[in-house]
């Protein structure tokens, strides 16, 4: 297991093709892609795909991607959280996902707090993106929480997204707050 990085009570870590099962559990769930415009997995086949063309090139080209998470209690696979380098658009995005049963109990805030820093301080990333669907209020307000800053809505796929940015200066010093 590479574990990328190591929070109070959450280890992060490199998926690999092995962690097909795991993705196809979370990316199945209609209540996790609520609000997500992405389609959801029907079979292992398909989550090693998005394993194999979205995650693992991510890695390898940017030194970056969305990491497995897991509870350091128990070991148990919880979502993933990361950075993507969207090349298209120049920007680092922060993106988390979460199985409903690990919701409302502060791990997505504390791993997307400890996930910027690791940006800024070992990526030595400038700046990073933060995007929510408007009617998302949850995903917003861990935004806020772990201190990004509102800059702006955009539509995508006929949705209201809100935009939210951090920079290194901004973060250090914020601790998490509960989901």
């Amino acid at each position: 297991m590479q574990v990328i990085l190591e929070t109070p009570r959450l280890l992060l870590r490199r998926m690999t093709l092995e962690d097909a099962p795991l993705l196809l559990e979370l990316n199945s769930k209609p209540e996790v892609l609520r609000y997500i415009h992405e389609p959801m997995l029907v079979d292992e086949d398909h989550a090693r795909q998005v394993i194999t063309d979205i995650i693992l090139p991510q890695y390898t080209l940017y030194n970056r991607g969305r990491w497995a998470v897991h509870l350091k209690a128990d070991g148990r696979f919880a979502g993933w959280c990361g950075l993507k380098w969207h090349p298209a658009e120049g920007i680092t995005d922060l993106g988390y996902r979460l199985l409903p049963v690990f919701w409302g109990k502060g791990y997505a805030s504390e791993a997307a707090l400890h996930t910027l820093n690791y940006g800024f301080d070992t990526l030595a990333i400038d700046k990073i993106t933060g995007r929510a669907h408007a009617e998302n209020l949850a995903s917003v307000a861990i935004l806020q929480k772990i201190g990004m800053r509102y800059a702006g809505n955009e539509v995508v796929d006929n949705c209201l997204v809100k935009i939210f940015v951090a920079n290194k200066e901004g973060l250090h010093g914020s601790e998490p707050v509960q989901d």
